[in-house]
C-alpha cells in the first residue's frame, strides 16, 4: 500500500524560505514520478512540479525559479524548497507519486503552508 506523509507546512512571513518533505512508503521511490501540487482556498489543485524517476523536473511556469524539487532515493523522500515567498503561495501543497505511464497517482493529505505576516 502506498503511503505518503508530508511534513513541513507552517507560518511564514513573506519573503522567507520554506522546505517540505514528503516520505513515501510502499514503494520503490526509484521507480516513481513523484513531485508536488497545490491548492489555495477557493481554487482548483494545481501544478507545482513533478521529478520523473529519471530526476529530470518539469516546474509550473509560476513556480520556476522559486520552487526547487529535490529527492533522495534512499530514504524514500522528495523536498520542495520555497524561496522569496509571498502570500499567493498561501496552499495546501500536497505530495503525489505515480509509475511513469501509469495513470493511477497516489497522493498524500497535504501539509498547510501559510505566508503572511
Amino acid at each position: 500500500q502506498v503511503q505518503l506523509v508530508e511534513s513541513g507546512g507552517t507560518l511564514v512571513q513573506p519573503g522567507g524560505s520554506l522546505r517540505l518533505s514528503c516520505a513515501a512508503s510502499g514503494i520503490i521511490a526509484s521507480l516513481y514520478n513523484m513531485g508536488w501540487y497545490r491548492q489555495a482556498p477557493g481554487r482548483q489543485r494545481e501544478l507545482v512540479g513533478v521529478m520523473s524517476s529519471g530526476g529530470k523536473t518539469n516546474y509550473a511556469d509560476s513556480m520556476k525559479g522559486r520552487f526547487t524539487i529535490s529527492r533522495d532515493n534512499a530514504k524514500k523522500t522528495v523536498y520542495l524548497q520555497m524561496t522569496s515567498l509571498k502570500p499567493e503561495d498561501t496552499a495546501v501543497y500536497y505530495c503525489c507519486a505515480s509509475l511513469p505511464g501509469i495513470t493511477t497517482t497516489n497522493w498524500g493529505q497535504g501539509t498547510q503552508v501559510t505566508v503572511s505576516s
